[in-house]
């Protein structure tokens, strides 16, 4: 778009379908590699991408060229082809329905990143139930419980 200037930042969180922890080492990596290929390919700028066995964390530098939600879902489609199509798993990988996502100014872009570069560390201490639920509150989301992810086993 000529003319158009932006800068705005997206932290895009979303949960293995049934949170269950299936995103397992070593091949985690090479999805979340894949993934940031996928948000490249878009046009966007893929800042980090990390997570642990039961979800994961995106940054991305968002142009006005695209819709959030239809990257999401072009992430977790592909993503979960990528998945199945390289038998990872002995079961058929799928992402849960919806995502959070959270906005930052430039100035925080270095500790957002630093946070999801820490996943597994920051995952020892607490669920992320704790996480998720602590980000709508402190960005003031307003929910409603019964469209929050299944945590059922947390």
């Amino acid at each position: 778009m000529a003319n158009t200037f932006s800068q705005i930042y997206i932290q895009v969180v979303f949960a293995v379908s049934g949170r269950a922890n299936l995103l397992q080492q070593p091949w985690r990596n090479e999805v979340f590699k894949y993934m940031a290929g996928i948000i490249t390919a878009k046009g966007q700028k893929s800042i980090i991408v990390n997570g642990v066995a039961n979800h994961v964390h995106v940054l991305i530098g968002l142009s006005p060229s695209i819709v959030l939600s239809d990257l999401v879902r072009d992430i977790k489609n592909n993503s979960s082809r990528f998945i199945n199509e390289n038998s990872f798993l002995k079961t058929k990988f799928s992402w849960q329905e919806g995502f959070g996502s959270f906005s930052y100014g430039y100035s925080q872009i270095e500790s957002v990143y630093k946070y999801i570069l820490n996943q597994e560390t920051h995952h020892s201490k607490r669920s992320f139930r704790e996480e998720y639920l602590e980000f709508l509150h402190n960005f003031k989301v307003d929910y409603d419980e019964k469209y929050l992810f299944d945590w059922n086993e947390e």
